[in-house]
């Protein structure tokens, strides 16, 4: 029998990528999404259009509010992604109250559903975050001309670092991620976290206050203003959404080595990337003129940040395949193949 797969936020750029994976693998597909962030209707339409369209099931609702339907879904489904959420550090800070409702409140309640279901439970995965470590400000950094990085770790930050929550967002999401965690220990649940740093990829509609590959990329192409926060130096690694996927497909199946852990899942330290070295890339490739407005640093933005992947591969043998350069000529290709649907979209 095929699988069910519950995907909350599964009209949001991860949670479409996941849809679409595993309606390819034959499996029946629950999307549960407000449909309110830029890009969904459209994300959902490609769905729509799979050859496996008819085993997507597609449930508009808000997690902070879960339906009957989300939950009759719950029952039945063997396993269930949430990754809908509040996504930015600055909407967090504009509105602390929202982002804690969506993230901490709105995971708190699905677990809730998992917990009390009356049929089998489903494994849980949860799309985490870098920013639950905060600020990390006791850490060395060494400037150098064009990027920061950590002078004593060459391998990047691993899961056993002091958490310390930073911004609302930080907290929010920080919340949520111990929930997770800590439901594994006190009711037995499988569930997995994956601390995620910079995803990027296919249909990812980003924003300079999220999604920054891509928002650098389509604006790029489209002629539109690009503002760096902070001088540019900023350090990322970056994941494309391939290796995401498959990072949460092996987890599964190896939940038996997986369960109750938290993992870092970002592109580790050879996609360690700067802002300029991105913009670069792009005068490079997309257009020699590119202009760059400056502004100042934003709350809560790390100067720079990169996953100790190591766990995730002693575990269960993944590491990320799509090195950062062909990643980013993969997401302009996507973008110029687009054109016509960005341009009504930004």
């Amino acid at each position: 029998m095929p699988r069910v797969v519950v995907v909350t936020g599964g009209a949001g750029f991860i949670g479409a990528n996941l849809a679409h994976h595993y309606l390819g693998q034959g499996d029946r597909v629950v999307l549960y999404d407000t449909l309110g962030r830029k890009g969904c209707r459209e994300n959902l339409g490609w769905l729509e259009d799979h050859p496996n369209a008819a085993n997507l099931d597609v449930l508009i609702g808000d997690v902070r509010l879960p339906t009957r339907p989300l939950q009759a879904a719950i029952e039945r489904a063997d396993a269930l992604f949430h990754l809908a959420a509040q996504v930015a550090v600055t909407t967090s800070v504009r509105d602390p109250e929202y982002d804690f409702e969506v993230n901490a409140l709105g995971t708190f309640k699905l677990l809730e559903l998992v917990r009390n279901s009356q049929a089998k439970r489903p494994v849980v995965f949860y799309a985490s975050t870098n920013k639950v470590y905060g600020g990390m400000e006791d850490v060395a950094i060494a400037e150098g001309e064009d990027r920061y990085a950590y002078r004593d770790l060459p391998d990047g930050i691993p899961e056993d670092r002091l958490l310390d929550f930073h911004s609302p967002y930080g907290c929010s999401k920080g919340a949520a991620d111990q929930y997770v965690r800590d439901y594994a220990r006190i009711y037995g649940l499988e569930t997995v976290v994956f601390r995620q740093s910079c995803i990027y990829g296919y249909r990812q509609f980003g924003l300079e206050d999220q999604g920054w590959v891509a928002w650098f990329i389509i604006a790029a192409i489209l002629g539109r203003p690009i503002t760096v926060f902070g001088d540019g130096k900023q350090v990322r690694d970056v994941l494309f959404i391939d290796d995401l996927i498959a990072a949460y497909d092996r987890a599964w199946a190896r939940i038996e080595s997986t369960r109750g852990q938290v993992y870092n899942v970002g592109g580790g330290p050879a996609n360690a990337v700067s802002l300029r070295d991105l913009l670069a890339v792009l005068r490079t490739e997309v257009d020699p003129e590119l202009a760059v407005a400056h502004a100042g640093w934003r709350p809560g933005d790390q100067p720079v940040y990169v996953s100790a992947i190591g766990k995730a591969a002693q575990d269960f043998g993944w590491r990320p395949r799509v090195d950062w350069r062909s990643g980013v000529a993969r997401l302009v290709d996507w973008v110029r193949d687009n054109r016509p649907m960005l341009e009504r979209l930004f």
